[in-house]
């Protein structure tokens, strides 16, 4: 059986892709930082489907936790062989004027060195193996630049570089890197916005509504998929067609 690692998957678009994956026959590790409450509910739901899974805890930004973590996912499951890369923080929205150097470092932590922890600490394992595979979760932001969001544009374009980089120097150890690049995807930390922001956000939407967390979770689900075997440092925009490139 294979072992996915979601993080971040305690609720929101990452409850959604581990349940996903475990709907095609993944064995599921649910990471989650503090939400233990919520991350026992996806479990619990993951395991009256009869598929395997367990709660992981720890922070994606600390190698340390990290590799605690996966031994104890090794222990409770067996060794990874995916990981999901859906771990986020605070995304304030900020004026330039207002931003300073330690909003960019947040996002950048989630974003770039959280992802890079986890696959430096399954590499030698998958390298072993000649196989493994990452998915990163980016988004539109990173093309579209929304106004006071400089800090999070920037670390979401910095995923979409280092996927293809990943990519390219992987390929030969039969790893594949992915990115899946959801449009503006409600859930549970966005019930403070609008509904006049959500229509004016769906009317530039050709598909004419908004992405929901299983449109996400389909295209992660192929990616892991045999399907997609031979498909890697690729870019999968999930938005409704409101593409800007």
């Amino acid at each position: 059986m294979k072992i996915a690692l979601v993080t971040g998957a305690s609720r929101g678009l990452g409850a959604v892709i581990a349940r996903t994956l475990a709907g095609d026959g993944w064995a599921v590790a649910v990471n989650y930082r503090s939400d233990e409450e919520s991350a026992a509910e996806v479990v619990k739901a993951i395991r009256s489907t009869g598929a395997q899974a367990c709660a992981a805890q720890f922070d994606v930004t600390d190698p340390d936790q990290i590799a605690s973590g996966l031994t104890h996912i090794a222990d409770m499951l067996g060794p990874v062989d995916l990981v999901v890369n859906n771990a986020t923080g605070p995304q304030p929205i900020k004026p330039i004027s207002e931003q300073d150097w330690g909003d960019y470092e947040q996002q950048l932590g989630f974003f770039v060195r959280a992802p890079l922890a986890l696959l430096q600490a399954c590499l030698p394992d998958w390298r072993s193996r000649g196989s493994g595979r990452i998915i990163n979760i980016g988004s539109e932001a990173a093309h579209t630049g929304p106004e006071g969001s400089g800090h999070y544009a920037a670390a979401k374009s910095a995923m979409v570089g280092m996927t293809r980089s990943w990519a390219n120097e992987l390929g030969r150890d039969g790893i594949t890197v992915n990115l899946v690049e959801p449009g503006f995807t409600p859930v549970e930390r966005h019930a403070d916005v609008s509904d006049a922001d959500l229509d004016r956000y769906r009317d530039g939407v050709p598909l004419g509504r908004m992405a929901r967390p299983e449109d996400i979770a389909g295209a992660v689900a192929f990616l892991a998929s045999q399907r997609a075997d031979f498909i890697t440092g690729q870019r999968i925009p999930v938005d409704g067609g409101r593409r800007f490139i």
